[in-house]
């Protein structure tokens, strides 16, 4: 097994933990920005290094597509073509037969995709995703599954179940045959449904992959659907590997699935909603376009040491980002992504000194409307 992980300490579900790969340590739980490309958007990897990530994900089929994976191959490998030295989750293309449904034709053997970009046919199987993956050389290998739209009837949830327990034998056997340098995960579906979540669990955890992941979730449920599936499914997960929870989420979102022994996240929103104008902080949302920001001269959040907060202001941002000035966007993004990272480590220190229920209640009071503006604006 190229991956190791370690608990070193508990406060009921929550974990603090060590997952050591080919590219580093990744101290959980850990937040992992998405580079779908190959790099967060408008963010270089010594910015995404300094903002404190120590784990990016990338999207297979997107790299697939292009440049491909036989020219990521002769530069190198994916570190070498994109310059980040730490580790690289890649996810398997399982998103894109639910978002790209328009453009596949889903069978047993696998999905054939028509390239978004130039209409061009891509073949993926369980063993073409896995040597795709390894060929890429990263740290963390998904599965190819199924992931159910939403919404799904219990018909439609259990046939994705089936595949994807399908495929994850016939991937994991593939992997065995010649592991890659990293590890495999596996990857857990069901929809809303807890016996198929149940039965899905079983299965993964008979094939021993060294991670598991909840998939088919924050696809358009509603929120509270989505943490029961969370505090379904989570406890049974193997306790000695790394547990990951796909797509998810907002702040409160991280919170409640570490307290669930969730260890890995992954989501769009720091850099999405940040180009929207959208910026996380201690106390609450701060849409930067709103006028009352016009002259605002304080800092998104006083405690953050990004960019933006650390040298301008809220009125600089409010003027970068009204006017459609990429700066703007770049910086709200490395705001964002500072925000989402801080809060992982403090939640991390919360575990490591005892203090988890101290955090966990004054981040829900903080933040307990995800989407409100502060009142007022600084002065």
């Amino acid at each position: 097994m190229n991956l190791k992980f370690e608990v070193l300490q508990t406060a009921g579900r929550a974990r603090r933990g060590r997952l050591g790969t080919p590219h580093g340590v990744i101290e959980t739980p850990a937040f992992m920005p998405v580079g779908t490309l190959g790099a967060v958007k408008g963010v270089t990897p010594d910015q995404l290094e300094n903002a404190g990530a120590s784990v990016m994900l990338c999207n297979l089929y997107h790299l697939a597509v292009r440049p491909g994976i036989d020219t990521i191959e002769r530069l190198g490998g994916l570190h070498a073509w994109n310059g980040w030295r730490r580790p690289i989750l890649t996810d398997s293309g399982g998103f894109q037969v639910m978002s790209l449904a328009k453009l596949r034709a889903l069978d047993e053997g696998g999905v054939t995709f028509r390239s978004h970009v130039d209409g061009a046919a891509l073949r993926f199987s369980p063993e073409i995703v896995v040597d795709l993956q390894r060929r890429l050389g990263v740290d963390v290998a998904m599965i190819l599954d199924e992931c159910a739209p939403w919404p799904v009837s219990v018909e439609g949830a259990a046939a994705a179940v089936d595949r994807t327990e399908l495929w994850a034998r016939r991937a994991r056997e593939e992997w065995a045959s010649r592991p890659g340098t990293g590890g495999l995960f596996g990857i857990v579906q069901g929809s809303v449904y807890p016996e198929l979540r149940d039965r899905a669990v079983a299965s993964i955890r008979a094939l021993d992959f060294d991670g598991v992941a909840i998939g088919g979730v924050s696809v358009g449920e509603p929120a509270a659907d989505r943490r029961r599936v969370v505090e379904h499914t989570a406890p049974q997960l193997p306790a000695e590997r790394p547990r990951y929870l796909m797509g998810v989420g907002t702040p409160l979102d991280l919170l409640h699935g570490v307290l669930h022994g969730i260890d890995l996240f992954d989501c769009v929103l720091p850099s999405r909603n940040a180009r929207h104008g959208m910026l996380y902080g201690r106390d609450g949302v701060v849409r930067i376009k709103n006028a009352c920001y016009r002259e605002d001269p304080g800092p998104i959040d006083p405690a953050c040491g990004c960019p933006v907060c650390q040298r301008g202001g809220r009125a600089f941002l409010h003027h970068l980002i009204r006017s459609g000035e990429i700066t703007g966007a770049v910086l709200a993004t490395l705001h964002n992504l500072r925000f989402f990272l801080d809060f992982m480590g403090e939640l991390r220190q919360a575990l490591a000194s005892g203090s988890l229920d101290e955090f966990a209640s004054s981040a829900m009071r903080r933040l307990g409307s995800e989407g409100r503006s502060p009142s007022t604006p600084s002065t």
